[in-house]
C-alpha cells in the first residue's frame, strides 16, 4: 500500500515536472527587446568627419565600447518575438584619431532604406511630376446621406477668435 502510494506520488511529481517544461498553445509570450534601437533615418543623418558627441547624440550611447579597440562602438539590437524565431542587427561605428566619425559596418548603409532594398529600387525618394500620382477627384455627397450632414455643419460654422490675455502692468503706481 505503502509502495502504490510512493509511486503514485513520484508519478504525479515526474509528470508535472515535464509539463513544467512544456509550452501550453494560447499561452502569451512576450517580446523580447535587448540593446540599442537603430533606424534607417540615424544611418542617413550621419556624416564623415562628425564627432564621438555628434554620433552619440544621433545613436545613443553604443552598447559596447570595447577597451581594445576604443575607436569602434558596437551597437546591437535583437528581438525575439514571444514563440518567435530571434532577430538580430548590428552596426559598428569606426572613428580616426581625431576622434571623428571615419566608417560604418553592419547591416546598415547610409542612404539604402529598407523599402529601396526590398524593392530594388536605387533611384532616391524623389518623385518626378510625370510619376506623380493624379489628385482624387472628390465627388459631392448625396443629398440626405451622413456625409452630407457632415459637410453642410462644417460649412456653417462660425469662426470665433480666441480670446487673448491682456499682459500685466509692470510699472509701479
Amino acid at each position: 500500500m505503502q509502495n502504490t502510494k510512493l509511486l503514485l506520488t513520484s508519478l504525479t511529481f515526474v509528470g508535472l515536472l515535464a509539463l513544467a517544461g512544456c509550452s501550453f498553445p494560447g499561452v502569451y509570450k512576450i517580446d523580447i527587446q535587448q540593446g540599442n534601437v537603430v533606424t534607417q533615418d540615424m544611418i542617413d543623418q550621419l556624416r564623415p568627419g562628425m564627432t564621438r558627441r555628434q554620433v552619440r547624440f544621433i545613436m545613443g550611447n553604443p552598447l559596447i565600447q570595447d577597451t581594445f579597440h576604443t575607436n569602434r562602438w558596437d551597437y546591437l539590437y535583437s528581438l525575439q518575438p514571444g514563440g518567435g524565431e530571434r532577430q538580430q542587427e548590428r552596426m559598428s561605428v569606426i572613428f580616426n584619431e581625431n576622434d571623428q566619425l571615419a566608417s560604418l559596418s553592419g547591416d546598415f548603409m547610409p542612404g539604402v532604406s529598407r523599402d529601396q532594398e526590398i524593392l530594388g529600387s536605387e533611384a532616391g525618394t524623389t518623385v518626378s511630376p510625370a510619376q506623380a500620382p493624379a489628385p482624387a477627384e472628390s465627388k459631392p455627397a448625396k443629398p440626405g446621406s451622413l456625409e452630407d450632414k457632415i459637410q453642410r455643419d462644417v460649412d456653417t460654422i462660425e469662426v470665433m477668435p480666441v480670446p487673448t490675455q491682456e499682459p500685466f502692468e509692470t510699472s509701479p503706481q
